[in-house]
Parts: structure tokens; C-alpha cells; sequence
């Protein structure tokens, strides 16, 4: 594959994006429907309207850990899970991709409740997923649960035919998506854990309608550490070589610290109750960055040069259609100079 693709992820309520579902610089539009209620689905996906020009792919849920409700307690975190689980315990749990952590005191109810030692540092919502790195960790129950089943059912009504696979770990979970969305869906494998990793070595056979995706989001909060993410990206690309890499990319886009003066002069703006139109236009002055890094121009370089052409958004970056703009922008410009 020589020529360059790039994936967003949006949801059809978004306000741009009938804007982004007919812009011919996108090879594709994931639907994230990680923290919608199945109700929600019919109704958005009937915002799609006549089909734009960029082909749409479903995001399904597999044997991925995330948080269904979180009890009413407010001395510690107390929430059930999708699917039940093992693990020794106590266990550190990550939330935020990382970026947040609490102490997994107990596992009750056959698995699905969690009780830690107080909690995280900021509160955790229904949908959201958790990260637990410890060798003991065994997830039970079907891969597909009744709630995602319903969903697949509801796209599949729709005329869904392209699919991300969240968390594959084993051929068993390709086989059973591949019961529920047919044989001829074209379905790529996000691979997001170590034990995701050896399927890759041991196990991937390429076919037609089959592709890997190192989905970097999770995948590099899994790793043992943290450099162990370049390998693995070199052997996803490796076992196949339409393999899509996905998350993390231009983040400088979006991801800026705030100077003393600027933080200061958003809390006085804050103190003047503007709307919510407002907030928005004065968030996109004071942290959008139409100009990347340079870091991120290299990483893009890097990524091409070891076999990748397709990349993927990821949700963060597409949430604002300003900040999502400027990264196709950049993205497009790159694509012509290399």
C-alpha cells in the first residue's frame, strides 16, 4: 500500500460531522459507541442521513474491562464491571488511560463488583475503561456482552459492514465477531495488550477483510514498559502490512500547558457565566495549536518509514471540529511531502 490513509472517530450528533463524513482526505470515520446506551444508537445513527462519501466503521467492544455503573459512595469507589473477573488483590487499577490509578481492595458478586481503597483522583463515569496489568488478571464471561450483542444487531440493520474490534487476544474472538457481523465484513483487530501481541506472533493469519490495528491508546498503558511499545509496533507492521496505527498521534495539536497569566484569565472569564457557545470559542483560542510539534511531524516520518499508511485519530483530538481540521490539515500536508 503506497498511498497514505487517515481514520477519524466521530459520532453522527457531533455538529461537524456531516462536515468530516464528505471530506475526501479521510479514508474512513470510526463510531465510538463506548460510552452511548444502546437506546442512543438508533436514533444517532439516523443523524447519518444520506451517506456521505467517507466509508463508516463501528466500534465494537470485545473482552475489553469497562466500568457499567459506579455506586453512590463517598468514601471510596465502588463499581460494576462489563465483564466479571480474577485477580489477586490488593491490585493497583488504572483509570485515564493511565494517567489516573486507585487500589483495588476486593472483588465481589461472581466478579463484576470493585471495591478500592478510596479511589482515583478524579471521578470515574459510567463507560469509561480500566487497565489491570497484574499476570493474575483473568476476564471471564463471553467476549460479547448482551448489551454489545444488541448494539452489533442494531449497525448490522443499518447496513454496517466495516468493524474495529476492540481488545483481540485469540483467534476464538475473531471467529465470534466473525459469527455475529458475517463473513464478508471487513473487521480490523485493535491490538491492545500483551497477550493481544503473541495472538499477533502465534496465531494472525492475513485474509482478505482482516486488519491489525496497533491501537497505541491502551496498548501502551499495557506493556510491561514503556519502550516496549516500539517492538511491538514493528511486529504488528511485520505480520501485516496494511496494518493501521492508531491513537496519540499530533496530540500538540490540542495538548498544551496553560501559562500562570492564561490560567488566570480563564478563571476571570469563568467568573463572568459566559454560555456554553462562548466557552468554547474562547477553550479553541487559548488551546488550540494550528502548528505541530516537531516531535509529532517525526513520529508521523518514523511511523512511515517502518511500513505504516494508515493512522487513526484518535477520540480526543476529533471531539472539536476545529482541532480536528487542523489535524487533517497537517496530516495532508504531510502525506504530500513524503
Amino acid at each position: 500500500m503506497s498511498t497514505m490513509e487517515l481514520f477519524a472517530t466521530l459520532w453522527p450528533t457531533f455538529p461537524h460531522f456531516s462536515r468530516f463524513a464528505n471530506d475526501s482526505r479521510l479514508a474512513g470515520i470510526r463510531l465510538n459507541s463506548a460510552m452511548m446506551e444502546t437506546s442512543e444508537i438508533g436514533p444517532a445513527l439516523a443523524h447519518v442521513g444520506p451517506a456521505g462519501s467517507v466509508p463508516l466503521w463501528f466500534d465494537v467492544k470485545g473482552r475489553q474491562m469497562r466500568i457499567v455503573a459506579v455506586r453512590d459512595d463517598p468514601t471510596r469507589l465502588d463499581c460494576e464491571l462489563n465483564h466479571p473477573i480474577h485477580v489477586d488483590t490488593p491490585v493497583v487499577v488504572l483509570f485515564k488511560a493511565g494517567e489516573d490509578s486507585a487500589v483495588l481492595e476486593r472483588v465481589e458478586d461472581g466478579g463484576r463488583r470493585l471495591i478500592f481503597r478510596g479511589g482515583p483522583a478524579y471521578a470515574v463515569r459510567p463507560g469509561e475503561s480500566i487497565h489491570i496489568r497484574h499476570p493474575s488478571l483473568e476476564v471471564g464471561g463471553p467476549i460479547f456482552t448482551d448489551i454489545e450483542r444488541e448494539k452489533i444487531a442494531l449497525v448490522r440493520a443499518a447496513g454496517f459492514q466495516r468493524y474495529f474490534l476492540s481488545y483481540v487476544e485469540g483467534r476464538r474472538d475473531v471467529d465470534e465477531f466473525r459469527d455475529l457481523v458475517g463473513p464478508d465484513a471487513e473487521v480490523m483487530l485493535k491490538i491492545e495488550s500483551p497477550r493481544g501481541l503473541a495472538y499477533v506472533e502465534r496465531e494472525f493469519r492475513k485474509t482478505p477483510n482482516l486488519t491489525l490495528v496497533a491501537a497505541r491508546g491502551d496498548l501502551f498503558v499495557e506493556v510491561d514498559r514503556p519502550h516496549d511499545v516500539i517492538p511491538a509496533l514493528r511486529t504488528i507492521i511485520a505480520k501485516d502490512p496494511e496494518a493501521c496505527v492508531g491513537s496519540r498521534i499530533l496530540l500538540s495539536v490540542v495538548q498544551e500547558p496553560l501559562p500562570a497569566d492564561l490560567r488566570g484569565a480563564l478563571q476571570w472569564i469563568a467568573e463572568q457565566r459566559p454560555d456554553a457557545a462562548e466557552i468554547s470559542r474562547i477553550l479553541m483560542r487559548v488551546l488550540h495549536r494550528p502548528v505541530p510539534s516537531c516531535a509529532d511531524l517525526c513520529e508521523l516520518a518514523w511511523l512511515t518509514d517502518i511500513g505504516y499508511r494508515r493512522m487513526l485519530l484518535c477520540d480526543e483530538l476529533c471531539l472539536k471540529g476545529e482541532l480536528l481540521g487542523t489535524a487533517v490539515n497537517i496530516f495532508d500536508e504531510f502525506r504530500r511531502a513524503v
